[in-house]
C-alpha cells in the first residue's frame, strides 16, 4: 500500500488513475484531520494571565507602553474616575444593544482599553480605535520613546480638566520629578538655579557599561571656561564657572530613557547603538538626590526592549511585573509568556539579531542584576511597605461594555464551534463517497466517459468545494472531443459519470462517441507533412543546383528560398496551435496563446512566400537581385506547403508602373544633382560656412546684413550634400522668426548672444543670390546707421521689421515657466574643497550651466526700458499679448543642444525636479557625497540657497545648473548636534497625528 502512494499519476495515459490526490482519503481518517478551522477556545483568555493586543503592522511600540501603563495601578485607577461624555449611549440603567460604543476622547478610549485588558475574555483585544484617534499611521515604526513623551504631556493636559484632583494630578504624582540646572560662578561663588520638571531621564549610554555610570554622567560637573565663559550677574562680566543639574525631587514611577537611538551624521539617519548595559532590580537614588533623608530606594517594574540592529525596523515588546503578584511577564503584542519563578529573563531577548560577529559577548551578571543591549527604557517603581492596592474596580459602565463584548466573544465562540461540527460532517461525507467512487472510477470493458484531470483532482481536494464538471475547454471547433486533449482526461466508468453528472452538474458529457474525426484526420495530415518536410527539403535544394532551361522557371525571392522550411513548419505549427485552439479557451492559459498567434500572424504577413519580390502596386518587383529563377519541379514542391503564394513565371514581365517610376526617378536625381551643383556654386561661402559676417563685430565694408533661419541654411545643406536622398528646398521660411503680428522676436543684443544659434546672417550679395534661387516669405535685414553730426559718436542697428516688444517679453516669459516647470532634471552639484573656489580649468564648464545668461536677465526688462543699442518703436500701436507656441515649438524644432555639461572632478550630477523643495534636495546630496543636511552650505550664482521649504523653481535652479556645495567640519559638541537633529532630521516623527494636537 505505501509503493501505491507513492506513486505519479501517468500524464498522457487517460487510464492512469493513480496519484491524483486520492492518497488523503484512503484508509481511516482522524477526525481532527477535517477541521479545515481553527477551534475557538484557542482564542479564549487563560486563567490568571493578560489580555494582549494586536499589532495592527507596526504598532507594537504603542502595544509595549499600553501594557506598562495598565500595570500601573494608580494610574489605571485614576483612569477609571474621569467622567464619560457617553451619556447619550445609555438609555435609563442600560446600554443600547443596536448601537456600538465609540468613545470620543483619549482618556474614554484608553478607559475601555483598561477594562477590556482587566476583564475581557479575549485572548487579546484590538487597540485600532485607540491608534486611529492619535493618527498614527499603522504601517510606520516610529520612535517609542518619543511616543511615550508626548502621550505623557497629551494626556497630562487632558486630564489637567478634570475636577477630581486625584484625576487631574496622576500624571504629575507618578511621572514627574523635578531638577535645577546650577550654574556656579568661580570667581564670587554666587548661585544661578534653573527649575525644571521631568517625567524621565535621558541617558547616555555610549562609552558606558552601567546604568549607575549613566546616571553619574548625566549628573557631572561641566566646565564653563574660554569661550563658554558664563556671564555672571554678580560680578557683571563673564567669568570661569562649574554647571551641573541637581536632583531635587523623584516621582513614584522613575523612567529611565537609554538613549540607544542617535543620529549618525555620515548617513543622516539615526543608528542604534548595540552596547550592553548592566542594570541592577533594586536601585538607589540616594547618592544622586541633593536632599538627603527620604526614601529614595527604586525596584525595576518594566524593561522595555528593541529587537534589530536598525532604528527603522525591528520589533518592540516590554516585560512587565504585575504589581500584586510580583511575578514577571513578558508581552509581545498578542502573545503573553509567564516568567518562572517570579523571575527577570532576558537572556532569549539578548540572543536574537545578533549585529555581527565583532560583538562583544554578554558580561556575567549577579543575583539581581541584568544586562542587555536591546533595552532602550527601564521603569523603577518606588518601594513602600504598604502592599499595592488589589481592588482597581472597573466602573459599572465600563463593565456592562465589557460584558457585552464578552458576550459577541461567546457568541462567535458557538457559531465557530458550529462552524467546525459543521466542517467535520462535510469532510466524513466527503470522505464516504471517495471511498464509495475512487473504487469504481476505472472503466475497463465497461462503457466509459472522459473527464478532465484538473477537475477530479479539484474533486479530491479537500480545500476547496467542488465545481460543475465543465468540459469545454477540451472541446474542438466542431464542439467536439480534440484529439490532442486526451493527455489532459481522464477515462472514468460511466457509472462513476453518472453519479459525478448527478451530484455536481456541469457537461458536455463526453462519451465514447465524442472524438472528433475530422480533426484526427486533420492531425494526421498535420503530422505527414511535417514528417516529410525534411525530405521535400534536400530535394529542393539538389533541384536549385540545376540551371533552369527555356521559359519553364519560376521567379521565387532570395529572402523566401533562405526561409522557406522555417515558414513551412511555422505554417503547419500554426495549423497544429489552431487544431489545439478549443473554442478559443485554453486551459488557463488563453489569453498567453491567443497573444502570441497573433504576433505570429503579424510577423508571417510581413514574410508570408514569395511576397518579398512584390512591388507596391502587387507586380514583379524590377529588381532582379532580390530574386532568383527556379525549375517547375522546385516550384511544384514549394506550391505544397504554400499553396497561396504569389507566381511569377519567368516570362512574366516587371511591374509596368514601378518602370515607369524608375525612370522618373533616375531623372529626378540627376535634376536634384543639378540644382544642388548650381546652388552650391552660387552660395560657396554658405555651404562651407566661411567668412560669416558677425553681429558683435560688424563688418566694415557694409552697413547692411540680412537674416536668415538656421533651420533653412542646416536643411540646404543637407540637400547640397546628398541632394539624390533629399529633396530640394525651395523656399526661405522666415515666418517662424517672426511674430504672429509680423514683428521680429529677437533685439540686437539677444542675436550677438543666446539666440544666435537661431539665425545665419547673410551679406548683401548673398541675399540677392537667395532670392533668385528660392522663394522668400519675408526680407529681415539689419542697418547700421551713425549717430551725430560731424563726429559720430554712437552706432545704431534697426531691424526691418521692427521688433514686437510685447511678444518678446511673453516668450520670455513662458521661457521663465518652462525652467521653472521641469520635471527629471539634471543638475550638477560641485563640492569645494579647502573653502576654495572651483579650480580654472572648470570654471567655463561651471558658467555654461544652464540657458538663463545674464543677457537673459537683461532682456525681461519693463515696458519703456528701450535697449539703446538696437532703437526700435511698436508705432504706438498697443498689441494684445498673444502665445508663442509656433516660435517655440520652431525652436524646438531648429535648436540643436548646446554642447552638454561636461562634469568636473568633485562633481555630481542628480535628477530634480522644478517642484521638489531644497530640504529634498539636500537629502539627495547627503547621499552623494556623504555630508549632513546641516552641514551643506549651497550656493547657485553666488546666490546662498537657505530656505529648506522652497522650491528649486522658486529658488532659481534650473535644467543644467551647477550648485557649489561647501561642507562644514563636523561638529563636537553632542549639545549642538542635538539642537539641529530636530530641524534636519529628515524623518516626519508624529508630524500630522493626535499627539501634537494639544
Amino acid at each position: 500500500m505505501d509503493s501505491y502512494f507513492i506513486q505519479r499519476n501517468c500524464k498522457g495515459n487517460p487510464n492512469c488513475l493513480v496519484g491524483i490526490g486520492e492518497h488523503i482519503w484512503l484508509g481511516e481518517i482522524d477526525e481532527n484531520s477535517f477541521h479545515n478551522i481553527d477551534d475557538p477556545n484557542c482564542e479564549r483568555r487563560k486563567k490568571n494571565s493578560f489580555v494582549g493586543l494586536t499589532n495592527l503592522g507596526a504598532t507594537c511600540y504603542v502595544n509595549t507602553f499600553l501594557q506598562v501603563w495598565f500595570l500601573n495601578l494608580e494610574l489605571r485607577q485614576a483612569l477609571y474616575l474621569c467622567p464619560s461624555t457617553c451619556s447619550d449611549y445609555r438609555l435609563g440603567d442600560g446600554i443600547q444593544k443596536e448601537k456600538d460604543y465609540e468613545p470620543q476622547t483619549i482618556c474614554e478610549h484608553l478607559q475601555y482599553l483598561f477594562a477590556l485588558l482587566q476583564n475581557s475574555n479575549r485572548r487579546y483585544i484590538d487597540p485600532s480605535g485607540f491608534v486611529k484617534a492619535l493618527g498614527l499611521d499603522t504601517g510606520q515604526q516610529q520612535d517609542a520613546q518619543e511616543f511615550s513623551k508626548l502621550f505623557m504631556s497629551l494626556l497630562e493636559d487632558t486630564l489637567s480638566k478634570q475636577k477630581n484632583p486625584d484625576v487631574r494630578n496622576i500624571v504629575q504624582q507618578q511621572f514627574c520629578g523635578e531638577y535645577a540646572y546650577v550654574t556656579v560662578c568661580n570667581q564670587c561663588g554666587r548661585e544661578s538655579k534653573l527649575l525644571s520638571k521631568f517625567y524621565e531621564l535621558e541617558l547616555n549610554i555610549q562609552g558606558h557599561k552601567q546604568l549607575t555610570d549613566c546616571i553619574s554622567e548625566f549628573l557631572k560637573e561641566e566646565k564653563l571656561e574660554g569661550d563658554n565663559r558664563y556671564f555672571c550677574e554678580n560680578c557683571q562680566s563673564k567669568q570661569n564657572a562649574t554647571r551641573k543639574i541637581r536632583l531635587l525631587s523623584l516621582p513614584c514611577t522613575l523612567n529611565l530613557q537609554l538613549m540607544r537611538f542617535v543620529f549618525d551624521r555620515q548617513t543622516g539617519h539615526k543608528k542604534k547603538l548595540n552596547t550592553y548595559i548592566g542594570f541592577s532590580e533594586i536601585l538607589d537614588m540616594e547618592p544622586y538626590v541633593e536632599h538627603k533623608g527620604g526614601s529614595y530606594v527604586y525596584e525595576l517594574s518594566a524593561v522595555l526592549i528593541h529587537r534589530g540592529v536598525s532604528a527603522y525596523s525591528g520589533h518592540y515588546i516590554a516585560h512587565v511585573k504585575d504589581p500584586q503578584s510580583g511575578e514577571w511577564y513578558k508581552f509581545n503584542d498578542e502573545d503573553i509568556e509567564k516568567m518562572e519563578g517570579k523571575k527577570l529573563q532576558l537572556g532569549i531577548e539578548e540572543d536574537l539579531a545578533e549585529p555581527s560577529k565583532s560583538q562583544t559577548r554578554k558580561p556575567k551578571c549577579g543575583k539581581g542584576t541584568h544586562c542587555s543591549r536591546n533595552a532602550y527604557m527601564l521603569v523603577y517603581r518606588l518601594q513602600t511597605q504598604e502592599k499595592p492596592n488589589t481592588t482597581v474596580q472597573v466602573p459599572a459602565f465600563l463593565q456592562e461594555l465589557v460584558d457585552r463584548d464578552n458576550s459577541k466573544f461567546e457568541e462567535w465562540c458557538i457559531e465557530m464551534a458550529e462552524m467546525r461540527k459543521q466542517s467535520v460532517d462535510k469532510g466524513k461525507a466527503k470522505h464516504e463517497e471517495v471511498k464509495e467512487l475512487y473504487q469504481r472510477l476505472p472503466a475497463g470493458a465497461e462503457p466509459y466517459e472522459f473527464v478532465s484531470l484538473e477537475w477530479l483532482q479539484k474533486w479530491l481536494d479537500e480545500s476547496t468545494p467542488t465545481k460543475p464538471i465543465d468540459n469545454h475547454a477540451c472541446l474542438c471547433s466542431h464542439d467536439k472531443l480534440h484529439p490532442d486533449k486526451i493527455s489532459i482526461m481522464k477515462r472514468i466508468s460511466e457509472y462513476a459519470a453518472d453519479i459525478f453528472y448527478s451530484r455536481y452538474g456541469g457537461g458536455p458529457r463526453l462519451t465514447v462517441k465524442a472524438l472528433c474525426k475530422e480533426c484526427v484526420v486533420e492531425r494526421c495530415r498535420v503530422l505527414r507533412l511535417k514528417n516529410q518536410l525534411n525530405e521535400d527539403y534536400k530535394t529542393v535544394n539538389n533541384l536549385l543546383k540545376v540551371a533552369v532551361k527555356g521559359n519553364d522557371g519560376f521567379w521565387v525571392g532570395k529572402s523566401s528560398l533562405r526561409s522557406w522550411r522555417q515558414l513551412a513548419l511555422e505554417q503547419l505549427d500554426e495549423q497544429d496551435g489552431d487544431a489545439e485552439q478549443s473554442n478559443g479557451k485554453m486551459n488557463g492559459s488563453t489569453l498567453n496563446k491567443d497573444e502570441s498567434k497573433e504576433e505570429r500572424k503579424e510577423e508571417e504577413e510581413e514574410l508570408n512566400f514569395n511576397e518579398d519580390i512584390l512591388c507596391p502596386h502587387g507586380e514583379l518587383c524590377i529588381s532582379e537581385n532580390e530574386r532568383r529563377l527556379v525549375s517547375k519541379e522546385a516550384w511544384s514542391k514549394l506550391q505544397q506547403y504554400f499553396p497561396k503564394a504569389p507566381e511569377f513565371p519567368s516570362y512574366k514581365e516587371c511591374c509596368s508602373q514601378c518602370k515607369i517610376l524608375e525612370r522618373e526617378g533616375e531623372e529626378n536625381e540627376a535634376l536634384h544633382k543639378m540644382i544642388a551643383n548650381e546652388q552650391k556654386t552660387s552660395l560657396p561661402n554658405l555651404f562651407q560656412d566661411k567668412n560669416r559676417p558677425c553681429l558683435s563685430n560688424w563688418p566694415e565694408d557694409t552697413d547692411v546684413l540680412y537674416i536668415v533661419s538656421q533651420f533653412f541654411v542646416e536643411e540646404w545643406r543637407k540637400f547640397v550634400r546628398k541632394p539624390t536622398r533629399c529633396s530640394p528646398v525651395s523656399s526661405v521660411g522666415n515666418s517662424a522668426l517672426l511674430c504672429p503680428h509680423g514683428g521680429l522676436m529677437f533685439t540686437f543684443a539677444s542675436m550677438t548672444k543666446e539666440d544666435s544659434k537661431l539665425i545665419a546672417l547673410i551679406w548683401p550679395s548673398e541675399w540677392q543670390m537667395i532670392q533668385k534661387l528660392f522663394v522668400v516669405d519675408h526680407v529681415i535685414k539689419i542697418t547700421r546707421i551713425e549717430v551725430g553730426d560731424v563726429n559720430p559718436s554712437e552706432t545704431q542697428y534697426i531691424s526691418e521689421p521692427k521688433l514686437c516688444p510685447e511678444c518678446r517679453e511673453g516668450l520670455l516669459c513662458q521661457q521663465q515657466r518652462d525652467l521653472r516647470e521641469y520635471t527629471q532634471a539634471t543638475i550638477y552639484v560641485h563640492k569645494v574643497v579647502d573653502n576654495k573656489k572651483v579650480m580654472k580649468d572648470s570654471a567655463p564648464e561651471l558658467n555654461v550651466s544652464s540657458s538663463e545668461t545674464e543677457e537673459d536677465k537683461e532682456e525681461a526688462k519693463p515696458d519703456g526700458e528701450k535697449d539703446p543699442d538696437f532703437n526700435q518703436s511698436n508705432g504706438g500701436t498697443k498689441r494684445q499679448k498673444i502665445s508663442h507656441q509656433n516660435y517655440i515649438a520652431y525652436q524646438k524644432q531648429v535648436i540643436r543642444r548646446s554642447m552638454r555639461h561636461r562634469k568636473v572632478r568633485g562633481e555630481k550630477a542628480l535628477l530634480v525636479s522644478a517642484n521638489q523643495t531644497l530640504k529634498e534636495l539636500k537629502i539627495q546630496i547627503m547621499h552623494a557625497f556623504s555630508v549632513a543636511p546641516f552641514d551643506q552650505n549651497l550656493s547657485i550664482d553666488g546666490k546662498i540657497l537657505s530656505d529648506d521649504c522652497a522650491t528649486l523653481g522658486t529658488l532659481g535652479v534650473i535644467p543644467e545648473s551647477v550648485i557649489l556645495l561647501k561642507a562644514d567640519e563636523p561638529i563636537a559638541d553632542y549639545a549642538a548636534m542635538d539642537d539641529v537633529m530636530q530641524v534636519c532630521m529628515p524623518e516626519e516623527g508624529f508630524k500630522g497625528t493626535g499627539l501634537l494636537g494639544h
